[in-house]
Parts: structure tokens; C-alpha cells; sequence
């Protein structure tokens, strides 16, 4: 039966582990000696090619439907520009402010308890920009020489 499989690959122009013989028929398909059998065989549908296996879409699929729901976002799946993040803006700003009220407290333009109740507020989130907090020193007054 090998070298009859390896005939009918040769004849279909497909590989080995394609072919397929009806079960029903095996007898039929034994006594063929010569690709001219092989090939009467094909015509009456004895031996066929199975169908190419290709690659499953299922995996594919359920990943396109997480990704609409917007999962599978994490930072190890991002490709292309860095993208500016909320959290990365968040850390720029609060540095900076930070920067500010520490050059700020080190000039003695307010003092060390004005300081901390700034810091505090930074931390929270208060102020936008650096422009903000010194529009807020300047309403409250908190400077302590001009």
C-alpha cells in the first residue's frame, strides 16, 4: 500500500499524507500495479486528494474580539511612537512643580510650612502647570518678599 501511495502522490501532484483512499475500496486499490491504474482509480473516485490544511483563524479571532473591548493594550504589545501617557504627563509635571517650590523654599521665597502644604497639594494633583501654581502663590499671598 506505500508504494501505491507514493504512485498516487505522484499522479495528484500532491504529498504522501494527502491522499486518500476510500476504505470501501482498498481491495481495488491493492491490485493497482501501474500509475495507469492509479490514474482509473482517480477517475472513478477511488483515490483523491484530501483538501490543504491551512492555518486556523479561531486563535485570531478571539484575540480581535478582546482587542475591540480594548484588552491586550499592555505596554508590551504597543508598536510604533512612544505615545505620550497620562502617567508619563503626570510625572513631567510633578517634578517640575516639585523643582519649582524647592528652588522656591531654598531663595526663602516662602517657608518650610508653605513648602509642605504646596508639596501636598502637588502630590494631589492641584495645580496644572507650573504657570498655575505660581498664579495661586501670588492669589494667596504665600510669598514671603517680593
Amino acid at each position: 500500500m506505500r508504494i501505491m501511495k507514493r504512485m498516487a502522490a505522484e499522479v495528484l501532484g500532491v504529498g504522501e499524507s494527502r491522499v486518500y483512499i476510500d476504505p470501501s475500496r482498498l481491495d481495488d486499490a491493492a491490485a493497482a500495479i501501474t500509475k495507469e491504474d492509479v490514474r482509473r482509480l482517480v477517475e472513478e473516485g477511488v483515490i483523491r486528494a484530501r483538501p490543504v490544511r491551512g492555518t486556523s483563524r479561531a486563535r485570531a479571532r478571539i484575540i480581535i474580539l478582546k482587542k475591540r473591548k480594548g484588552l491586550r493594550a499592555g505596554e508590551g504589545s504597543r508598536k510604533g511612537s512612544k505615545r505620550y501617557l497620562e502617567r508619563d504627563a503626570w510625572i513631567a509635571r510633578t517634578r517640575a512643580l516639585r523643582r519649582l517650590i524647592r528652588y522656591l523654599r531654598d531663595r526663602k521665597t516662602i517657608d518650610n510650612k508653605t513648602y509642605r502644604r504646596l508639596y501636598v497639594m502637588i502630590k494631589g494633583g492641584v495645580f496644572r502647570s507650573r504657570a498655575h501654581l505660581k498664579s495661586y502663590i501670588k492669589e494667596q499671598g504665600l510669598i514671603r518678599r517680593v
